[in-house]
């Protein structure tokens, strides 16, 4: 049984004539007359009793059209949907700890796409939620970090749900401040240097580990912290509390504008591990268009800002 010959026995019921629905079926009578007999056969029931006035529906019949209509509509249905003039958009998201590189290469990427045929999201949030909806297909695409600190736990959540780590660049540490900062003139900084000011971090939940903080040398002490959970808040808190965070000193001016700057960390004898960005995917998938394009993006904005 296929759709075709439920459209079929469809059209002739309401048409009450094997005549009048070849022509609007565009299909010659005794190829469709065939077809209605195969149908039969293979059901073992008889669909329509014929005569010479035309064709009526016999009990088996007036059954099998009604599920034959319920079927055939929710086909069409699908078709309005998903066919090649359906409705459907199609879906692309990516899921991000606060880059603002990955929302800068998402909206090259964007431009490049009619946003009426196509729907997009960016979510910005916690390193568990970035993993999660990688995993739950919520978002194709995840950008994350490893180091030495974290990666045994990260590296083991990512395989334990399916997932894939593919690097794009490695960073070393930088302080990441207001250029109205007291600190900000200087060539590099260290922890003795930024005492007295808070260490600003992205809240990673209540019960969330250290492994997922965001900024580098979460391990570490520090005498006064504040904790965010975006990154308008954050940088407002920069200027309004000279507050500071670790971060990779990949800084995208156009969206953050010139009012901040990435100094160099001076580590001493605290042992910094470069940062390892990169990004995730379900394990051996192969990126849609858009996630191809997106990747492509970052590579291409990381190659002419990092040195």
């Amino acid at each position: 049984m296929t759709l075709q010959q439920l459209h079929y026995v469809i059209t002739i019921s309401e048409m009450g004539s094997f005549n009048k629905a070849s022509e609007i079926l565009y299909i010659a009578q005794p190829s469709l007359t065939s077809a209605v007999k195969e149908l039969e056969k293979e059901l073992g029931i008889v669909i329509f009793n014929r005569s010479g006035r035309g064709v009526t529906l016999t009990n088996d019949g007036v059954e099998f059209i009604a599920y034959s209509r319920q079927l055939y509509n929710q086909y069409e249905s699908l078709l309005d949907r998903y066919g090649k003039n359906g409705t459907y958009k199609k879906k692309f998201g990516i899921s991000t700890q606060h880059y603002s590189f990955a929302v800068k290469s998402f909206v090259e990427m964007v431009k490049r796409f009619n946003t009426a045929e196509y729907e997009f999201a960016i979510r910005e949030t916690k390193t568990r939620e970035v993993i999660d909806d990688v995993a739950g297909s919520k978002s194709e695409v995840g950008i994350l970090y490893l180091n030495d600190f974290n990666r045994k736990i990260i590296t083991k959540l990512l395989r334990s749900n399916g997932l894939d780590f593919h690097r794009l660049i490695d960073c070393d540490a930088f302080v990441y401040l207001w250029r109205g900062h007291p600190l900000a003139d200087k060539s590099s900084l260290t922890l003795e240097d930024l005492e007295d000011y808070p260490c600003l971090s992205f809240e990673q939940g209540d019960n969330s580990s250290f492994y997922f903080a965001e900024e580098i040398l979460s391990m570490n002490e520090y005498q006064r912290t504040i904790k965010a959970n975006d990154r308008a808040t954050m940088l407002n808190l920069m200027i309004g509390l000279n507050g500071y965070t670790l971060c990779s000193g990949i800084i995208c001016e156009e969206l953050n504008g010139t009012d901040y700057i990435a100094v160099p960390f001076d580590s001493g004898e605290i042992r910094t591990d470069k940062m390892e960005i990169g990004y995730i995917t379900k394990k051996d998938a192969m990126l849609s268009k858009m996630g191809e394009l997106y990747i492509r993006e970052i590579k291409e904005y990381l190659s002419k800002t990092v040195k």
